[in-house]
């Protein structure tokens, strides 16, 4: 099975449906469809008893291509490909990015179904399903869709260490449209492991990513900022970018994490910050009143504007 990366670099487990599958799913919305094609017939006979056998005829083609073909077509559309056998058999309808279909796939797939399941009966949509690598007949092909199984144990998600405040949205202007899935998920497995690896090693790999990112988007990393914290922000970048083309723009980074602390990344012999020395109550009591500890000064005389005499 070919892996699904989104625009939040994680892999997507989807798992094709096989063949049996698929094949009762069908039988279950085979049966809904000629059970409604029957109904659809009999109040066709029942209500154009005065009708010549033209219009009859044209008024039977008319119920076949809504029934057989428009009916599937609508219920994917409007279930976003979940039929009711597809339902039954846990089953899914969806685009090869793992997204939800809409209606110019679900009517390339009708049509393309028309030949392969109904006028082949099905014998065309099983060889090309046993071809292919995963599952897919030529009204998938065309269309750009794969049926998925829905019932799968969820993937464990693990959250992305947020960059620290100071680098968020520094780079916007950064082009990311070179840099690959492959290393968009090496980055994200990465950052999402760096606390476990030991301190020499998550930065030499930390480095290598970063040099790797830099040299694809043809801006080299800034001076002074750690290379997991500089693969934070420029991860975030591109999620918040994702999220602004999904939701059709508006303040995409305001349902993200806040920063990091600069401490949260690794950095070459860092050392803690010495802690401050503990305030004793009097120099506390001191503050508080605004004076120290010794004996204070005298106040000075308030001016007058008398001089006394030599």
């Amino acid at each position: 099975m070919d892996e699904l990366v989104t625009g939040d670099a994680v892999v997507l487990g989807l798992r094709p449906a096989r063949l049996p599958t698929r094949v009762l799913a069908f039988a279950v919305d085979a049966v809904v469809v000629a059970t409604a094609y029957v109904v659809v017939v009999i109040a066709l006979v029942l209500g154009t008893g005065s009708l010549d056998a033209a219009a009859v005829a044209a008024l039977q083609v008319a119920a076949v291509l809504l029934i057989l073909v428009g009916g599937p077509i609508a219920v994917e559309t409007l279930s976003r490909g979940r039929s009711l056998g597809k339902v039954a058999c846990g089953l899914r309808v969806v685009r090869d990015d793992g997204g939800p279909i809409r209606f110019r796939h679900a009517l390339v797939r009708g049509a393309v179904g028309a030949v392969e399941l109904l006028a082949s009966f099905g014998v065309i949509a099983c060889v090309a399903s046993l071809v292919s690598a995963r599952g897919r007949r030529i009204g998938d092909v065309f269309a750009g869709t794969l049926v998925v199984r829905e019932r799968t144990p969820a993937a464990r998600f693990e959250p992305v260490p947020p960059p620290p405040a100071a680098l968020a949205g520094a780079f916007s202007g950064l082009d990311l449209s070179s840099v690959p899935d492959g290393l968009w998920l090496a980055v994200r497995q990465y950052l999402t492991r760096m606390g476990q690896l030991d301190a020499a090693v998550s930065w030499s790999v930390a480095a290598r990513l970063a040099n790797d990112v830099s040299s694809r988007t043809g801006a080299p990393a800034p001076v002074g900022v750690p290379p997991a914290a500089y693969l934070a922000a420029v991860l975030q970048e591109r999620q918040v970018r994702d999220a602004r083309r999904a939701f059709g723009g508006g303040d995409a980074a305001s349902g993200m994490a806040p920063g990091a602390a600069p401490g949260a990344f690794p950095s070459p012999g860092a050392a803690a910050p010495a802690a401050a020395p503990a305030a004793t109550p009097g120099a506390a009591a001191d503050r508080a009143v605004g004076t120290s500890s010794g004996p204070s000064a005298p106040a000075p005389p308030p001016a007058t504007g008398f001089v006394p005499p030599a």
